[in-house]
């Protein structure tokens, strides 16, 4: 196996001369698989990357994100498909499962619905996290396919149902009534559903976070110790593949009358939480939220609506579930105990920040939908809030979470969030200072009998 870098001067070139067809479509280059560039430079001999002019609307001009193995010359993309999945593909070929030479057979995986085109496809300063056309590869780019080129999906859109044992609950208890149609008699809900890979447009994602693009490259180089040396040696690609969690869409009702105004649209943004979402931890409220969120909008999509959860994989606020418990460990084992006063704090001396979820490029989904106005937003979260609004989507109602669903030691989290900004809505409405001091969690008992029992303090009246 030869493997090289092309640490050579760059020669430049005057005139490109890429190898076209009538159609304006390049052919597609092989790269051997017996070799491995380090890295490469921009202007060097035999690097040529099919252009992406990005936010332009018409898909055939933008051009195909290309990101595979087999175009080393052509790619117009930094990093890999699958996110942090990624690697076990890297293992898969190790092992002798996977030929490194497969290209999948796409036949059978276009959308189950359509979503878009809409007008914000074309604005950067609204969609640069995803592509947004890339749920459309097998019939968009289907020219390219055709002539060789192996080009991967980044968004994928089905159907399913959902089975949760508190819309099982709900219908017991008489909150919710089967139509047989969104909700059945069993519990279970019919949804649409869309999985997404994160796609940067890295001078757009520099301007949000209000750096330059060369810091931006500078900042994720280093802080991945060297991981995506293209980053700094192609300044010419300007779309890269993070290796970070996606995001899920859950859709109930008709996705095409998202982008109407005049029709109910129920929202929540989520944030991985796997030890609530689906172990039932009871520290935060994420899934007593979450599941209050999916029971509001199957109402909204009864009425004749249409409901939306976006589920990204953000676990420990993006700081990691190690992190995260790292954090409980110091806020349940500090001077005092757990306590909202401290909440944040403990955190902050963990991580060194509060918070890396950074909301600027959140939104981006909601606009691949579609979407100008939120009737229900169902999030307490000023952060979220202000990010979906900057944006120009609009926000009518702000749905917090009832006070019954909140977990004993989760006390501790919402009393500390209202305070610091969180939305209070009526349910909690007054939280003072005093409040802080006076709630407190649950202690460890290391050795003891665990005490279930957590402080909990009402709303100032």
């Amino acid at each position: 196996m030869k493997t090289t870098t092309t640490t050579t001067s760059p020669t430049k070139h005057t005139e490109k001369k890429r190898k076209l067809e009538d159609d304006g479509i390049p052919i597609p280059e092989i790269t051997p698989l017996d070799h491995i560039a380090l890295t490469t430079h921009s202007d060097t001999f035999g690097v040529d990357p099919v252009p992406v002019c990005w936010a332009h609307p018409d898909p055939a001009v933008r051009g195909p994100v290309i990101c595979t193995v087999r175009h080393s010359s052509q790619r117009n993309a930094i990093g890999a498909h699958s996110g942090s999945y990624c690697i076990y593909t890297g293992l898969a070929v190790a092992a002798g499962k996977l030929n490194p030479e497969y290209v999948p057979n796409l036949k059978l995986t276009s959308p189950v619905f359509q979503v878009g085109p809409h007008p914000s496809w074309s604005d950067p300063k609204k969609i640069a996290s995803i592509d947004p056309f890339g749920h459309l590869v097998t019939s968009v780019y289907s020219k390219y396919l055709d002539k060789g080129f192996d080009i991967r999906p980044t968004i994928a859109v089905t159907k399913a149902h959902i089975d949760l044992p508190e819309c099982r609950e709900a219908i017991t208890a008489g909150r919710m009534v089967p139509d047989g149609t969104i909700l059945l008699p069993s519990g279970q809900s019919i949804c649409s559903k869309a999985a997404i890979e994160p796609v940067w447009y890295l001078p757009e994602i520099a301007r949000r976070f209000g750096c330059t693009e060369a810091h931006l490259r500078q900042s994720v180089f280093r802080m991945t110790n060297g991981m995506y040396p293209e980053l700094i040696t192609r300044p010419d690609i300007k779309v890269f593949l993070p290796p970070i969690g996606g995001m899920t869409i859950y859709i109930w009702g008709d996705p095409d009358t998202i982008p109407d105004e005049d029709i109910e649209l129920t929202c929540r943004v989520h944030d991985e939480c796997n030890g609530s979402d689906v172990f039932g931890s009871d520290i935060c409220t994420c899934r007593p939220y979450l599941t209050h969120a999916i029971e509001e909008c199957i109402k909204t999509a009864q009425r004749g609506g249409c409901g939306i959860v976006i589920y990204f994989r953000k676990e420990g606020r993006s700081l990691g579930e190690v992190t995260k418990y790292l954090v409980y460990n110091t806020r349940k084992r500090q001077e005092g105990g757990d306590s909202a006063k401290n909440y944040f704090n403990c955190t902050e001396k963990v991580a060194g920040v509060q918070d890396t979820r950074f909301q600027a490029l959140m939104p981006d989904p909601l606009h691949w939908l579609g979407v100008t106005k939120i009737h229900n937003f169902i999030s307490m979260s000023d952060m979220k809030y202000n990010a979906i609004v900057n944006t120009g989507i609009k926000i009518v109602n702000r749905i917090e979470i009832p006070q019954e669903l909140v977990p004993t030691d989760a006390q501790v989290e919402i009393t500390a969030k209202v305070y610091h900004g969180y939305n209070a809505g009526e349910a909690y409405k007054g939280i003072d200072e005093s409040d802080l001091d006076k709630t407190k969690g649950r202690e460890y008992a290391y050795g003891q009998k665990a005490d279930d029992e957590v402080v909990p303090v009402p709303a100032s009246p």
